[in-house]
């Protein structure tokens, strides 16, 4: 029962579902129905953002993440988050990987084998090992997107957030992504955020579509119409609205 405020500006009303441990849960929808505020929901990001709330309740394992006595930094280091644009910092390819440990004090045997194990983890290793020292700035736009991933994934998180993360990207490379996230699965809960239904249908294990809705004031907000497996909202969702946005009818 979710609502997300900005302001007095309801953005989000009654969300409820379920994200199921080791899966790929899609988030979809059209722009606007507030997928991404969902998603920042899950990290505390709102929180950043003046005037922002959130009603209701969104538990991890069975603890209110809204909670009085939740750290959001060390939310965040649990959840972790990959955004739509690759965001590397203007350091070398390293000191990117080993920023996150080192800020977060984590107890750390050998920062070469966590760079190295975190950058194997992104697909990344073989095309950087020769060149860690150099910097991030000089990659292509996927690989500067698996290697912040890379460095979300070296504070061994238990979730990965991703908004969009291959819309920026070419087709080869959004390929490199997706197998990516199959392969992370097996470690990590990961939800996504896309705007791409047949990327939607390759990679997640269950979808939650979105859409936006007037109310009787004409103030527009976002709405959660339908969650199930991903199999079933492609082939036979329940909902027509569903049926309508992803046959390409609307949105």
């Amino acid at each position: 029962d979710v609502n997300v405020f900005y302001g007095d500006y309801m953005a989000v009303r009654d969300v409820s579902f379920d994200i199921g441990r080791n899966e790929i849960t899609a988030l979809i929808g059209p722009s606007g129905c507030g997928k991404s505020t969902i998603l920042r929901c899950y990290n505390r990001m709102n929180d950043l953002i003046p005037g922002a709330r959130v009603d209701g309740q969104i538990t991890y394992h069975g603890v209110d993440m809204y909670g009085k006595d939740v750290d959001p930094i060390e939310l965040r280091r649990r959840v972790g988050m990959v955004f739509q644009k690759p965001n590397p910092f203007p350091k070398s390819i390293y000191e990117n990987v080993a920023y996150g440990p080192k800020v977060n004090g984590m107890s750390v045997a050998n920062m070469d084998d966590l760079v190295e194990e975190a950058l194997r983890g992104a697909a990344l290793w073989d095309e950087v090992k020769d060149k860690l020292k150099t910097s991030a700035l000089a990659l292509s736009g996927g690989q500067q997107q698996r290697l912040c991933i890379a460095r979300t994934i070296a504070v061994k998180p238990e979730v990965i957030l991703m908004d969009e993360p291959a819309s920026a990207l070419d087709p080869i490379a959004t390929a490199k992504i997706e197998d990516l996230m199959h392969e992370l699965v097996r470690d990590y809960t990961i939800v996504i955020v896309t705007h791409n239904m047949q990327q939607a249908a390759r990679v997640s294990d269950r979808t939650a579509f979105f859409t936006a809705e007037v109310d009787d004031h004409g103030v527009r907000y976002g709405r959660l119409i339908e969650f199930d497996a991903t199999v079933k909202i492609f082939e036979n969702p329940s909902d027509q609205r569903t049926e309508d946005y992803i046959s390409g009818r609307f949105g």
